[in-house]
């Protein structure tokens, strides 16, 4: 997969430094992915909730933080539309960010 973009997770990183190795881990298993449909993501990623119109919600840190991805499967694209606080997330709807 086509991880669209990297920046935004280092930027988060800086500012959340405990969050870089597993937001790193996971940046790595998602490029090596060939994911076809959200079945073969929850395979991976057990907790990851499935949203409408391709999105997934990720844990990161035992849920201290949440990334949101819309993922394209037949370009075998992801892209990265949020990443935040657990507390940040509770105030957006995933489902329109």
């Amino acid at each position: 997969m086509r991880v669209i973009a990297k920046s935004t997770l280092r930027k988060f990183w800086e500012i959340n430094p405990d969050s870089e190795q597993q937001l790193k881990s996971w940046y790595q298993e998602a490029s090596k992915a060939n994911w076809e449909n959200p079945n073969e993501v929850k395979l991976k990623y057990s907790s990851a909730s499935i949203l409408k119109n391709n999105r997934v919600v990720f844990n990161i840190c035992g849920n201290k933080y949440r990334l949101i991805v819309d993922i394209t499967y037949l370009r075998k694209q992801v892209f990265i539309l949020f990443i935040g606080t657990h507390n940040e997330y509770d105030k957006i709807d995933a489902n329109t960010i």
